[in-house]
């Protein structure tokens, strides 16, 4: 069968100049540090990053020899006792916080909860607490149970004009809007705050790991973060939190757990904290997620940030130049083409951005979709080549051309939802 003439192919730069790109690539030595399925291009790292070839042997460790054998003397023989603190210090190295500041468990919600309860103690005399009002959904919702426990105001804002007014008393926003990528001025907008009185938690999901990220250098009073994003630490890892220095001997934190006491096992009845961030444990750490967390931190070894960044960027570049092409199709790019305002996952929007994911999806090219109109593509740099966007990007174009998009089997009633 004679194949289909398609105009959108005729992009530039054509895929010798995407191979070229590969060759001289400084990273293309850490794609040999996961394990992607031969024949997929996965674009969705920024949900659930893919799979460091050195966790699997790590967990089943853990597993057979750990628990199966040395049992419960694992909590001091094999480290599971320092996990949180240890882990937390290896994702501190990599978001700009010196030691002793990043714990890690529980998951982003329980953290969120944490930073934003014991931010707003903080400012005890302040009611308002603002946050983005196109924030991811638990971000929000945790902003208003918050506010509910403590008597606080909410108010959504938009980051891009953001007003920190004297009654503020927690200005609590995502790095990176996970819809359209955008990249928000970490460091302006804490100096901002700062200058209003106000304290500061910032959500690094979608930067942790492929941002240039200076909690200490700009002052952010409390982060958090997941890890199975692009830190790739797997489905339902645990996250992270950053409470610096200067507040944990007077942080007051909701959730007050047994591991977080002075002296744990000395199983008092009454709380006292521990010193340091061991003060933000809570209860027992999921330790076999632990271990997974702790051997994918491993593919950042000899690996330069700043290298990371500069693909994150070309890769964007790229994708985004031949997104171009797609114009006259309906497609347009909805993140910012400036590097300085752009995370590391595009948006394209198109009315038909379900379809076109499934059957990107049933062609090997797996992104994801935001309702109503949105398909986003991750760019995580440590596994993912030039050629491969390309390639995302020709297969794209051709379901566009053929309107292949259009069967049956992709209607969105008949298909499961992305998540």
């Amino acid at each position: 069968m004679a194949q289909p003439k398609i105009e959108a192919l005729a992009i530039h730069p054509d895929r010798a100049a995407a191979e070229e790109l590969d060759a001289r690539d400084p990273l293309a030595f850490t794609r040999a540090r996961f394990s992607v399925p031969e024949g997929v291009v996965y674009l969705d790292g920024n949900s659930l990053g893919a799979l460091p070839t050195g966790v699997r042997a790590a967990v089943l460790d853990a597993v057979s020899r750990q628990w199966g054998q040395d049992l419960i003397g694992s909590w001091n023989g094999n480290g599971w006792w320092t996990l949180p603190e240890r882990v937390g210090d290896r994702i501190g190295a990599l978001v700009g916080a010196a030691p002793g500041q990043v714990i890690c468990g529980d998951s982003t919600s329980v953290q969120l909860f944490q930073a934003l309860t014991a931010a707003a103690r903080l400012r005890p005399d302040r009611r308002v607490l603002l946050t983005d009002a196109s924030n991811f959904p638990t971000d929000q919702y945790l902003a208003d149970a918050v506010a509910r426990l403590l008597g606080l105001e909410v108010r959504r804002v938009d980051p891009a004009g953001l007003k920190v007014g004297a009654d503020v008393a927690v200005v609590a926003l995502s790095a990176v809007d996970y819809r359209t990528g955008e990249l928000w001025d970490v460091e302006a907008i804490t100096r901002q705050a700062h200058a209003a009185g106000a304290v500061v938690v910032w959500d690094l999901c979608h930067a942790a790991g492929v941002l240039p990220v200076d909690l200490d250098g700009v002052g952010a009073d409390a982060a958090v973060g997941c890890t199975y994003k692009y830190l790739n630490g797997g489905p339902g890892s645990p996250a992270w939190l950053y409470l610096p220095h200067r507040h944990q001997p007077v942080a007051d934190l909701p959730l007050t757990g047994w591991m977080g006491r002075a002296d744990p096992f000395g199983l008092a009845g009454a709380y006292e904290p521990a010193e340091g961030v061991a003060r933000a444990r809570i209860g027992t750490p999921p330790v076999l997620s632990m271990v997974a967390v702790e051997a994918a931190l491993d593919v950042w070894d000899g690996v330069d940030p700043a290298a990371v960044r500069a693909k994150s960027l070309a890769l964007g570049d790229l994708l985004i130049t031949l997104a171009d092409g797609l114009r006259t199709d309906g497609v347009t790019v909805v993140t910012p083409r400036e590097g300085r305002r752009r995370g590391s996952h595009v948006s394209l929007r198109h009315e038909k951005a379900y379809e076109l994911c499934q059957a990107l999806i049933a062609r090997g090219v797996v992104g994801d979709f935001r309702a109503p109109d949105l398909l986003r593509l991750g760019l995580a740099p440590l596994y993912l080549s030039y050629a491969d966007v390309w390639d995302a990007m020709r297969a794209l174009a051709e379901i566009l051309a053929t309107k292949e998009h259009e069967a049956p089997r992709f209607r969105r009633d008949q298909t499961a939802v992305v998540t």
